[in-house]
């Protein structure tokens, strides 16, 4: 089923700086300051290549890569190998627990979702995909490395194989980053037959995979010399590792004519139990309850002139989620956000599925803060605090082949970029 390898990454040399000077966030998530930020400490950041500038960014991405290539800034590994990547962190920056997640980075053969191998999640946006295919065009190349998920016992074989001191070690404040390399042919192949009979899920990535198929269909089409477009960087982590996070993404909405918010809460009460809460420090404990309990809910944030309203809305019958997707899996059905789309979002606001995936009502965070701030600030006109999505729930709806909605997951931290990168311009190994 899933066919992986080995392969020579691309890395920096020690000449270019300190890791932890060159590497980034991914693309998506760094802000125009940020991205000056990361070139003020290194000229050489990886952020040059994976999120360019300029008239032409894409033509200017791959005349510096071509030059990193040449003054030896980069240099692919003389030997294949799989790299062990360990991300220690916190799950909240000031009182959470320490946790660690550790996975192997390699190649995956590129494989349409209908052989169902490589199974997705999660909606796409088609202008995301024009950009990342057209830096791949520029670049052949892969910066930033898909992250999904595997069901089987790996975990202690790689465990085993970085027990020892790892190659590179550096901390961005926030997450420290560990990286191991393993060059051993017999462990390679120990590797490549304990995912030959598995299946993989996309946790992070989903435009990037897409724009995998796309660019090996393209190279294919148009005899691109690409040896490497076949198969795509990914890091594989265990789906019951103890250290997989994944944080909520809440809903802003905006832009609502004649939006009011009694309205919308006489319209749940048909099928939510609706509780007033007194403040703000109500809303995360009160989710944690119902989330433990194993109920759907949500909080809806308002105001009622100058003042702050919470409004806890925990589903009564989660049948009747069957009636309105009669034609999705039970997996589907029993997401909370197929409930907050389906039952509140849809039918009290109007807000359907285009509208949805076009933004113009509606859009995200996953800082409960910055949620609060823009409704008080009246930026937004209300906003649904959610809870995250379970681990096995993801692993359900692409099992079943099915989608969420866009923005129904957060896994935290992110994978790093440029730490580990992929030439498709390199041949892969048998």
């Amino acid at each position: 089923m899933a066919d992986i390898r080995a392969f020579h990454a691309m890395r920096y040399t020690k000449s270019a700086g300190e890791a932890k000077e060159l590497t980034c966030p991914p693309y998506d998530i760094i802000s125009e300051a940020e991205r000056a930020a990361f070139l003020e400490r290194n000229p050489h950041n990886v952020i040059r290549l994976e999120l360019p500038r300029g008239e032409e960014p894409y033509k200017t991405a791959g005349k510096t890569l071509h030059t990193w290539l040449s003054d030896g800034t980069l240099r692919c590994d003389k030997d294949a190998g799989l790299y062990i990547y360990e991300e220690e962190f916190k799950t909240d920056v000031d009182h959470g627990e320490v946790r660690s997640l550790k996975g192997i980075v390699c190649l995956v053969r590129v494989e349409d979702f209908s052989a169902g191998v490589v199974l997705p999640h999660e909606e796409t946006l088609s202008k995301a995909k024009k950009d990342r295919f057209e830096l791949m065009k520029a670049t052949n190349c892969n910066f930033s490395s898909i992250y999904s998920l595997y069901q089987g016992e790996t975990q202690k074989r790689i465990d085993r194989l970085s027990a020892g001191t790892p190659y590179c070690e550096f901390s961005d404040e926030l997450v420290t980053h560990r990286l191991w390399i393993v060059n051993d042919k017999q462990a390679l192949e120990a590797f490549r037959a304990d995912f030959a009979p598995r299946k993989l899920y996309i946790a992070d990535g989903h435009h990037r995979y897409e724009t995998a198929i796309h660019y090996r269909d393209y190279c294919r089409e148009n005899a691109v010399w690409a040896p490497g477009s076949e198969f795509v960087m990914m890091t594989l982590v265990d789906m019951a590792h103890p250290g997989l996070v994944v944080f909520p993404t809440h809903r802003l909405v905006r832009g609502i004519e004649g939006f009011s918010a009694e309205k919308v809460l006489e319209s749940c009460g048909e099928y939510f139990q609706i509780e007033t809460l007194a403040d703000k420090s109500e809303i995360e404990p009160r989710m944690k309850n119902v989330y433990d309990a194993g109920q759907k809910a949500f909080v809806f944030v308002y105001k009622n002139g100058d003042r702050m309203n919470y409004a806890l809305l925990i589903l009564k019958d989660a049948a009747v989620m069957e009636e309105f997707m009669p034609e999705k899996s039970e997996a589907s059905r029993g997401l909370d956000v197929s409930v907050l789309h389906t039952l509140i979002l849809e039918r009290a606001l109007g807000i359907d599925r285009e509208n949805m995936a076009s933004q113009k009502n509606l859009t995200y965070t996953r800082d409960l803060n910055e949620a609060l701030s823009t409704v008080e600030s009246d930026e937004m006109q209300c906003a649904f605090i959610l809870n995250p999505t379970r681990v096995e729930e993801i692993g359900a709806v692409a099992a079943a082949g099915e989608k969420m909605p866009q923005k129904s997951t957060y896994f935290y931290p992110k994978l790093i970029t440029g730490l580990v990168m992929n030439n498709l311009e390199t041949p892969v190994e048998d």
